[in-house]
C-alpha cells in the first residue's frame, strides 16, 4: 500500500468534486426575455464562467464580466470576460473589474436576468471601496487581518461595510432585474452572506459589528474608515429589503460533498473513513495538536475506530502570523501534527487548500510521514523552530514534500486526512 499516493488520489477526488465543468449545468436557470448579464468573483469564477459560456443556448444573448485571482483564468471565452486581478490583498485591477461590475448590471429591467457566479476569493477580488475609502485604505486592512488569525467571517464583515458592491450592494444595484447566484462555498457553515462578503445576499451584520471587530484585534484604524463605519447612510441592506423580492441563491458545491467523495475513495482502498467536520477552524497549529490526540488513540486503542482508518476533515484555520515565515495554514497544521506525533509509526496525512494556493503561496499543502521530523533533523532542520517562526512552507519545502496542483479553479476550502495503517 502506498500510503501517499492514496492520500494524493483522496485530496484530487475532493477537488474533482467541486468542478464547476460538471456541476454548472445542472444548476442553469432558464434563459428570461431579455438580455442575460454574467458577473461574478472568486478563484474558480473563471471555470464557472466558462462553463456557462459553454451550456447557455446559442441563441440567447449572454455577455457579462467575472474577475478572478492571477493565473487563474482560461484563456478568453466568446461571451463572457474574464479579468485577473490581486488575491488574497486586492489592487487596482479589482476595483477597476468590480467598478465594471456594478456597471453592467445597472439599467436592467424584469425581463432581464443577472447570472451571479461567486465562489471563495470574491472578497479581495471584488474590492471596490466605498465613498470615503481608499483602495490603499482596504489593502491595509486586508494585510492586517490576514496576519491577525482572524476568522474568515470576522474578516468578510469588516470587509461588506468598507465596499460598494459586497454585502447585498450588487443585486441592490441589479434591481428590479431578477438575480440568480450559484455560489461554490469555501466557508464553515455555507452561509451564501459570508462566501465572498455576499454581494448578492442580505446582510445581518452590521458597521457596530466591524468596529467593533477592528477594535478587539487592536488595529489603528484610519480615519477615512472610522468615518465610513460611523456613517448610517452606509449600512448594508438587510434581509426584507426590497432589494432582494427577485433574487434566489443556490451553494452548488460544499466543502462536505468534497469530503464525502474522498471518504469514498478511502473506503475502496480499505480504509474506514471518518469524517470528523467540514467546519473546524480556530489556530492551525492547535488543531494539528488536537488531531494527533486522536490519531494516536486510534493508533494506541483503537477508538473511535480500528486502523486502518482515516480521519478526514475540512474548514478553515488561521495562522496568526509572529515570526518571519511566510505563513500558511495547512502547512501549519501538518508541521503542528508531525511533531505531536513524534514519529508514530504508521500514520501518514495530507492537508491542503482545494484551490491549490495555501496562503500567499503557489503551493496546495503538503504531505506528513511517520519520518518527517526525523529526515528533517537530519537535514539540520528543527520542526520546532520552524513551526514558532510560521514557515511551514519552508519546512517541507526543504524535504521535497509538498502537494503542487497548480491553479485547481475552484475552492472548497481546506482538505485534511489522516490515514492510520494497522
Amino acid at each position: 500500500m502506498n500510503q501517499r499516493a492514496l492520500l494524493r488520489r483522496m485530496f484530487d477526488a475532493a477537488i474533482a468534486a467541486a468542478d464547476p465543468d460538471q456541476l454548472i449545468p445542472h444548476h442553469l436557470p432558464a434563459p428570461p426575455r431579455g438580455r442575460t448579464v454574467v458577473v461574478g468573483a472568486g478563484k474558480a469564477a473563471a471555470s464557472m464562467a466558462r462553463a456557462v459560456d459553454a451550456h447557455w443556448p446559442a441563441d440567447r444573448p449572454l455577455s457579462g464580466l467575472v474577475v478572478t485571482r492571477y493565473g487563474h483564468g482560461v484563456g478568453t471565452l466568446p461571451r463572457i470576460e474574464v479579468v485577473e486581478a490581486s488575491h488574497p490583498v486586492p489592487d487596482a485591477a479589482g476595483q477597476r473589474a468590480a467598478s465594471r461590475i456594478l456597471e453592467l448590471v445597472q439599467g436592467l429591467g424584469p425581463d432581464d436576468l443577472v447570472l451571479c457566479l461567486i465562489s471563495g476569493g470574491g472578497s479581495a477580488l471584488l474590492s471596490l471601496p466605498g465613498d470615503g475609502v481608499s483602495l490603499a485604505d482596504k489593502q491595509a486592512i486586508n494585510r492586517a487581518l490576514l496576519r491577525s488569525g482572524a476568522g474568515i467571517h470576522d474578516m468578510n464583515c469588516v470587509r461588506k461595510h468598507l465596499s460598494a458592491i459586497k454585502g447585498g450592494r450588487l443585486a441592490a444595484a441589479a434591481a428590479p432585474a431578477p438575480v440568480v447566484t450559484l455560489v461554490i462555498s469555501d466557508v464553515p457553515g455555507d452561509d451564501p452572506s459570508v462566501i465572498a462578503s455576499g454581494p448578492t445576499v442580505p446582510d445581518s451584520t452590521t458597521q457596530a459589528d466591524a468596529s467593533a471587530i477592528l477594535a478587539r484585534f487592536g488595529f489603528d484604524v484610519p480615519a477615512t474608515i472610522r468615518s465610513r463605519l460611523a456613517d448610517p447612510t452606509a449600512e448594508t441592506p438587510k434581509p426584507g429589503d426590497a432589494a432582494f423580492l427577485h433574487t434566489a441563491t443556490h451553494v452548488i458545491a460544499t466543502p462536505q460533498a468534497s469530503l464525502e467523495a474522498a471518504a469514498a475513495v478511502a473506503r475502496a482502498a480499505g480504509f474506514t473513513p471518518l469524517i470528523l467536520g467540514d467546519a473546524i477552524e480556530g489556530e492551525a497549529a492547535e488543531v494539528g495538536r488536537v488531531m494527533a490526540g486522536i490519531a494516536r488513540q486510534v493508533s494506541l486503542h483503537r477508538q473511535p475506530a480500528p486502523p486502518p482508518c482515516v480521519l478526514i476533515s475540512g474548514g478553515e484555520t488561521t495562522v496568526t502570523v509572529r515570526g518571519q515565515g511566510r505563513g500558511g495554514r495547512n502547512v501549519e497544521f501538518l508541521l503542528s501534527l508531525a511533531i505531536e506525533l513524534a514519529g508514530r509509526p504508521g500514520i501518514f496525512a495530507l492537508a491542503g487548500d482545494t484551490d491549490g494556493v495555501d496562503g500567499a503561496e503557489e503551493v496546495a499543502g503538503a504531505i506528513v510521514a511517520p519520518d518527517t521530523i526525523a529526515r528533517a533533523a537530519a537535514l539540520g532542520i528543527s520542526s520546532r523552530a520552524r513551526l514558532a517562526d510560521n514557515d511551514g512552507h519552508g519546512f517541507f519545502e526543504a524535504l521535497g514534500d509538498q502537494v503542487i496542483t497548480g491553479p485547481t479553479l475552484t475552492n472548497v476550502n481546506d482538505f485534511r486526512a489522516i490515514l492510520i495503517a494497522p
